[in-house]
């Protein structure tokens, strides 16, 4: 049993940020059982069996949080992270990033790579993410691996892609498309653990056909996989679609007719797409991963979350590393906020996102985004445990806290400017898989702060 005392604050879907003061959080295994007031601790001691040495007593300058969910990034591309973002899509992909994937032909490329992605987003406090790997089987199963090493929660992708893509980076039939894919999915399930799941991930319909979708999409039925693919980024990629597939509807229906909509489907950007589009995604309980950074890196367009929400479609954040050039979860969710600004500033009574509603989009949002929320995205009893120790006073943290600082006033403004040297430790499954010690005073040595 693992029990904090101290400050949590999470969200529900009736508040958007909860700060809990004072509050005892109870994990057993991976699993919370409780969450009471911290004046109930002998109580609780009792009734959970429990001893002293199980509980963890937060610090004034410590609250803890649900871990972040990143619901779109390409691993494959974490080498270009920070350069290279002086093209529109279509010319960035075969420019850039094409040729780095291209590289993950040789294992020993991913083998280099991928435990600097993983353990770069377990420090910047992502729990969970929605992996593009390459369309390389081994190399994808690098990544696998590595994910289970390392204890974190994920969808895993081999990435599909075989028209409209260059000669040395495609695949060479159907068939193979298939079969690879469904001997990744194989090899996720011999993994036997949880935390990791197979995600079908046909890249974008620009380089696939249609026949390979619709084997993909009912792989994904056969298996029970989630599904992750680009929709609607820019309006180059959107006029595209329209002259490969002049039958369709809109880009949102040569998806939906090939199968892959669905409740654990994941569709990335979502920037220029049509009102009948949003109502066939609200339709099909799809989710829409929202990636400001790439966005605005390489000018795609401002995604109105707003009437996402409005219209009740799953949303979450997410990287898209390395079209966003940052990994870190809270640089998306700042741009989340500079996006909504934006187009508040363009549109008269625009009613912008807050800090505290991209908060939950960072959280629970992306856990309803892959189909989690039963399992992660806050501290309700019975969820898995995953979460993130905050320090508001760590050495060299980037945060000036004055006297005059409200509670509140500090958990903004870790939001806002706070980074990994902030977030001390990280909890996946009930798991401890980072553990700053050097960087903070020892929690469990201190007295109760009610």
């Amino acid at each position: 049993m693992k029990v904090f005392v101290g400050t949590i604050v999470h969200s529900t879907w009736e508040e958007p940020m909860n700060i809990l003061q004072n509050t005892a959080l109870g994990v057993h295994d991976s699993e919370i059982v409780f969450i009471e007031a911290a004046q109930r601790l002998e109580d609780l001691k009792t009734k959970y069996s429990f001893i002293d040495s199980d509980i963890t007593y937060l610090t004034s300058s410590q609250f803890m949080m649900p871990g972040m969910v990143d619901t779109h990034i390409h691993a494959s591309q974490f080498p270009n992270n920070g350069i290279k973002l002086d093209l529109s899509l279509l010319d960035w992909l075969n420019t850039y990033t094409f040729p780095t994937e291209a590289m993950f032909s040789d294992v020993k490329v991913a083998q280099c790579v991928y435990p600097k992605v993983v353990e770069r987003l377990l420090k910047n406090g992502t729990t969970t993410a929605a992996y593009y790997a390459t369309l390389h089987l081994e190399a994808s199963k690098v990544l696998a691996q590595v994910v289970h090493d390392r204890g974190q929660r994920a969808l895993i992708g081999k990435v599909n892609m075989m028209v409209n893509c260059p000669e040395y980076y495609r695949e060479s039939s159907i068939t193979e498309s298939v079969s690879e894919t469904e001997d990744f999915i194989f090899f996720i399930k011999k993994l036997q653990t949880p935390l990791i799941k197979p995600v079908i991930t046909p890249r974008f319909a620009v380089a696939c056909s249609l026949d390979q979708m619709k084997q993909l999409g009912q792989l994904a039925k056969k298996h029970d996989c989630h599904i992750q693919t680009h929709l609607c980024e820019t309006q180059a990629e959107v006029t595209w679609i329209q002259e490969l597939f002049p039958w369709s509807k809109s880009y949102t229906d040569v998806y939906d007719t090939a199968g892959l909509l669905g409740a654990k489907t994941i569709m990335a950007h979502c920037v220029w797409i049509e009102e009948q589009e949003l109502k066939r995604l609200k339709e099909c309980n799809t989710g829409v991963a929202h990636c400001p950074n790439s966005n605005i890196s390489i000018r795609s367009g401002h995604c109105d979350v707003r009437q996402l929400i409005c219209r009740g479609i799953k949303v979450g954040l997410a990287t898209d590393c390395s079209g966003g050039y940052s990994s870190s979860m809270l640089d998306s969710l700042r741009r989340a906020l500079d996006v909504s600004k934006s187009l508040s500033i363009q549109r008269q009574n625009y009613q912008f996102l807050t800090l505290p509603e991209v908060f939950r989009l960072a959280t629970l949002g992306g856990a309803q985004v892959v189909n989690m929320e039963d399992r992660i995205g806050n501290f309700e009893i019975g969820k898995e445990f995953d979460s993130l120790l905050i320090d508001f006073e760590v050495p060299r943290s980037p945060l000036d806290i004055f006297d005059k600082d409200t509670l509140e006033d500090k958990i903004h403004k870790f939001l806002y400017n706070g980074d990994d040297r902030n977030i001390v430790q990280v909890y996946v499954a009930g798991r401890c898989v980072i553990n700053n010690k050097n960087c903070y005073h020892s929690c469990e040595l201190l007295q109760p702060q009610y």
